[in-house]
């Protein structure tokens, strides 16, 4: 049997040269690939993202230094300063980087598998399901940030089980994951509201903050669950990443390597699940990062396949950044940075609506 044209690409794609502009490094029987624009974009993201950390160190009610920021981070400094950045700022600007990364993940794995730039978790309703799961928890139980955590994992793991249902007799295609899950998000938005109406008022007033996405008193407490959640879910997310750029091929071809399309479809969103009810639990459900992080990643390093490590760095300097921002412009007011992030998405949103309707 002969080859098509378009699986003997793939082959040469993946198991020949490689992508042009690569460089292959060689010790040995080891041998190392690497993309320098991407290697270039990664570091300049990383970059970006420390420093616009340091700046909100350095952001609040008693502005310090970056100076005595920088101090401070390498254990010098007085008593003082040393409380309000490392007890107070060090944990809220960690947990935004953090959140940002998985929700940036999190969209490149729901958008290579749904082929869809539309299809990020928020959109496609996964974010109002992980809020459910930690409504219950917050509003009935009270549970802490871990049981916050499970919560919001079972209750997005819930929505992808509604959607898989629904979609499983014609498979998980792009569109119908989309259409099916924005029904789901409604439905799961509507039980969230009659979840508030049944609370007691001060406890729907914390509940309805938590809602719109927040970074304001973030503690240690947050940080750790995200951070191990992370070391775990970011690796096996990267493990996925040839076979979701496989797939992305088309089912045959990617059937003709040895791919199941429907096994690995279905094991990306499980890990996009999970990394949403993390991000979720911790910081609330935070709008557009997901949508927009992976696309940015894109367009600066020209890569056509997942893009997991640039999306998580994108993820992390448009949320932190989004949280510094607000701090910025309205100094004398907590406001939330999910709604610096809605507010911004939904430009993006409305452009790139537009965009593909003129394509």
């Amino acid at each position: 049997m002969t080859a098509s044209p378009r699986l003997r690409h793939a082959q040469r794609g993946w198991m020949a040269a490689g992508p042009r502009g690569d460089v292959a490094l060689r010790a040995g029987t080891v041998s190392l690939r690497l993309n320098p624009r991407r290697l270039v974009v990664g570091l300049a993201l990383a970059a970006a993202s420390a420093l616009t950390f340091a700046i909100g160190c350095a952001t609040g009610d008693l502005a310090v230094p970056l100076a005595d920021v920088v101090r401070v981070l390498a254990g010098g400094g007085d008593a003082g300063q040393r409380f309000i950045i490392m007890e107070l700022r060090v944990p809220r600007g960690l947990d935004g980087l953090l959140v940002g990364a998985a929700l940036g993940v999190s969209g490149a794995l729901f958008q290579s598998v749904t082929r869809n730039p539309l299809g990020s978790p928020d959109i496609v309703g996964f974010g109002n399901g992980a809020a459910t799961g930690a409504l219950l928890f917050l509003l009935w139980w009270r549970g802490g940030p871990l049981e916050t955590s499970l919560a919001a994992f079972a209750g997005g793991s819930l929505t992808a089980l509604i959607v898989y249902a629904v979609c499983r007799r014609d498979g998980l295609h792009g569109n119908r994951v989309i259409v099916v899950g924005i029904g789901v998000s409604a439905m799961a938005y509507s039980f969230n509201a009659w979840l508030l109406t049944r609370a007691r008022l001060e406890d729907a007033e914390s509940a309805q903050l938590w809602l719109t996405g927040t970074l304001n008193g973030r503690g240690w407490e947050h940080v750790v669950p995200v951070a191990v959640s992370l070391a775990v879910l970011v690796p096996a997310a990267m493990a996925q990443s040839r076979r979701i750029g496989l797939i992305g091929l088309g089912d045959e071809t990617a059937q003709a390597l040895g791919v199941s399309p429907t096994r690995t479809r279905a094991l990306a969103l499980l890990t996009g699940v999970a990394l949403v009810g993390v991000a979720t639990a911790s910081a609330g459900p935070i709008t557009f990062v997901a949508l927009a992080a992976p696309q940015v990643a894109r367009l600066l390093t020209r890569d056509p396949g997942p893009g997991i490590g640039a999306s998580a760095l994108t993820g992390a300097l448009l949320l932190q950044g989004a949280d510094v921002a607000v701090q910025w412009v309205v100094p004398s007011i907590e406001v939330p940075a999910g709604l610096a992030t809605g507010l911004t998405g939904g430009a993006y949103l409305a452009w790139l609506l537009t965009r593909r309707r003129r394509n």
